[in-house]
């Protein structure tokens, strides 16, 4: 009985220590897992603000730079600057006002000169006054001096802009030069900065978290937050130079309370975001939960207690032996059922489609895996991956579940498969504290065209079922979660109907038999001859596989993914590539281009010389416009021949521009009561039968389409 009593109250201090040990580990890993979250979300959503800012930032800029050449054409006609400052602010909604600047003396019979044009706040009325006057004083005003000194873009800080704007405003200026080259006016646009409150409103990621902006010199442009107190305000105003020039996450105390900042610089304006998040926020309900942990663990010490009371110890050793074994059993079914259950599993998975057959399979080694695999259409694009991570077991399966989640939240709004596969990797290299990595081949199969982009991080390469069966030409690139920052390389590729892709990890290639010997390459490319639907593909695998291992015991996950593209369109269609330079010497190579194209689809001549007319208005476009003087920039004309019909894509990186939301010219009117652009456009949409303008994956892309009759 003292055995007994002895042996009863030493294992009620070892589950106590325990349990309390649990409850401390698991207070810390939820702490850590939530402070993790938070700085996720804060650094998500200053990523959004700082989106959307930009995006008002690159407008502004973009309309300004589309305004420089007629601007500067004006200061030889004084009497246009007015007009041309009126028709920055009616072309740009957010542009509030508008004004072309000189120097003085720089107009002859005139000294200060700069009409500016504005929006009034109550209407969509255009109002004109001159910044030329001695209270104004524009000449000492930053949004003119410094554009004149750095010869470069500027954004002004905030200011109210009385006798201007009488707004709070910010002014994007550049200068503008005379036949000398010299800076002699600057062409401005006015923003008004009362979209910073709404954009501020939306940051908000959690109850009590504040958001604001800095401009370079430290002054608040905008501020959210509930609490009223003025001494609160001060505080997060003065600390603002405490921040410069540190990282974008640091803890700080104000006011006796603890919080955690988040910060991001806002490129181009010198301004910083900030989110301010109470830690109080962030754990407020672990709290509650270590409290009812530790009642729950009290709880269960009784419950020993009465165990141990009636019943014997060796008894109590194998029961509980019997019930771990069987919890950790079923935790591990469990696990498999989650873990199958995030992948797709419904085959055929688009049967109401007509352009893709595809299935897929897993079978892991142990009740749970680190292979994975992915697939969803966006955009009428198939997205997929495949990955195998390194290792077994449960840890294994927590890093395929965190691998197919990243891809899933990046691949939602990124379609470049590189960007896709860096973005991932970052991700997983942050929190790789095991050093596990993964395997993994990223594609974007473009389902109109058959185009697909794709990213190969150390997986195997695919196999391509075309008129010849072989390995995919990849780029080994690292596993992913290695280290951050590293590159990886896009490539392309043009599957046509019928052409079919066999993705497979490691597991398919080295299964083993009795003796050890693997499956191997040459068994797999063998099983894969012939035709036959995906399902049946995979099945004709698997059966390969189980025939050839028999009853060994699997040594490693084996996952298969088959995808057929079926779609009937493309068949018979034709593809050819023209690449210019942005040189307008290079427009000459148009027409041998044009004409060979002409003749593979049967157009005559006339129609021929239309659609090289056409084509050379939109290339010389881009040529000329598309790309700052000195950058050598490219512009690619792509030709894709279809029975009935020829696609003419014409493609570029450079500034975003969509010639289709030009209105044409009112070719009704004379020549001087015309409006200056609309012709190029009006003769294009005249030509071609189709013309659609996209801005995708930062190229300009402007499609045509001509019928052939």
């Amino acid at each position: 009985m003292r055995v007994f009593f002895r042996d009863s109250i030493l294992l009620i201090i070892v589950a106590a220590v325990a349990l309390e040990g649990i409850s401390l580990f698991q207070y810390y890993a939820a702490k850590k897992g939530l402070q993790k979250e938070a700085s996720l979300r804060a650094k998500n959503q200053l990523e959004i603000s700082k989106l959307k800012i930009c995006d008002i930032i690159n407008q502004t800029e973009t309309a300004v730079f589309n305004s420089d050449w007629i601007a500067e054409w004006s200061l030889s006609h004084p009497d246009s600057i007015a007009a041309v400052t009126r028709r920055v602010v009616h072309d740009n909604e957010i542009i509030v006002g508008s004004t072309i600047a000189v120097k003085p003396g720089t107009i002859k019979g005139k000294g200060l000169y700069a009409p500016y044009s504005f929006r009034a706040q109550s209407s969509e009325v255009i109002n004109q006054t001159s910044l030329a006057t001695d209270e104004y004083n524009y000449p000492e005003s930053e949004w003119f001096k410094m554009p004149l000194n750095l010869n470069s873009g500027y954004w002004s800080e905030p200011y109210v802009d009385v006798g201007g704007g009488e707004i709070l405003m910010t002014t994007f200026s550049i200068p503008l030069h005379n036949s000398k080259e010299e800076p002699v006016a600057v062409l401005t646009a006015d923003i008004s900065l009362d979209w910073l409150t709404s954009i501020l409103d939306n940051s908000r990621v959690y109850p009590h978290s504040r958001s604001l902006i800095y401009s370079r010199s430290g002054k608040v442009l905008g501020e959210v937050d509930d609490d009223d107190d003025d001494d609160n305000t001060e505080e997060g105003g003065n600390s603002f130079s405490l921040f410069s020039g540190i990282s974008t996450e640091v803890e700080m105390d104000i006011m006796g309370q603890h919080w955690f900042l988040y910060i991001a610089p806002i490129e181009k304006t010198g301004w910083s975001m900030f989110i301010f998040i109470p830690e109080e926020d962030i754990f407020a309900g672990i709290r509650k939960v270590t409290l009812i942990s530790r009642l729950l663990g009290v709880l269960g010490l009784l419950m020993i207690i009465l165990i141990l009371n009636i019943t014997a110890v060796r008894q109590r050793r194998v029961r509980k032996l019997e019930e771990k074994k069987d919890k950790m059993e079923n935790e591990l079914r469990i696990g498999h059922a989650i873990q199958m259950s995030m992948l797709p599993k419904t085959f055929p998975p688009f049967p109401e489609r007509k352009d893709i057959d595809m299935s897929a399979s897993i079978v892991t080694a142990k009740e749970v895996g680190g292979d994975m695999y992915d697939f969803y259409i966006r955009d009428e694009k198939l997205f997929f991956c495949i990955g195998d991570v390194s290792g077994k077991g449960v840890p294994a399966s927590l890093v395929m579940a965190v691998t197919r989640s990243l891809f899933r939240n990046v691949s939602a709004h990124e379609s470049s498969p590189a960007r896709i596969v860096m973005d991932m990797n970052d991700s997983m290299a942050d929190i790789n504290e095991n050093n596990m990595f993964v395997t993994f081949f990223c594609g974007v199969l473009d389902l109109a065209t058959g185009q697909v982009k794709y990213c190969n991080a150390g997986h195997n390469p695919p196999i391509l079922l075309t008129t010849n069966i072989k390995p995919l030409d990849v780029e080994p690139n690292l596993p992913l979660g290695i280290m951050t920052g590293m590159q990886f390389t896009e490539q392309e590729f043009d599957m046509c109907f019928d052409d079919a892709m066999f993705l497979y990890t490691d597991g398919l290639t080295e299964a083993e038999n009795k003796n050890k010997e693997l499956f191997g390459e040459e068994r797999m490319m063998k099983a894969l001859r012939g035709r036959n639907s995906a399902a049946g593909k995979l099945h004709d695998m698997e059966d390969a596989v189980a025939s050839y291992v028999g009853s060994a015991e699997q040594s490693d996950d084996l996952t298969m993914m088959f995808i057929h593209y079926t779609n009937e369109e493309i068949a018979g269609s034709k593809k050819r590539r023209l690449t210019l330079h942005n040189d307008i010497q290079q427009i000459s190579l148009l027409e041998d281009f044009v004409n060979g194209i002409a003749k593979e689809a049967g157009f005559s001549a006339s129609v021929a010389s239309g659609i090289n007319l056409a084509l050379e208005e939109a290339a010389t476009n881009v040529i000329m416009y598309a790309y700052p003087k000195g950058i050598d920039g490219i512009c690619t004309i792509d030709a894709v021949i279809r029975p009935g019909s020829v696609e003419f894509i014409i493609s570029d990186t450079g500034q975003p521009f969509d010639p289709t939301s030009v209105p044409p010219a009112d070719t009704t009117l004379g020549v001087e009561e015309r409006k200056i652009g609309g012709l190029g456009i009006l003769m294009v949409q005249t030509i071609m039968d189709e013309v659609k303008y996209r801005y995708e994956d930062g190229k300009n892309i402007l499609s045509m389409t001509k019928t052939i009759k």
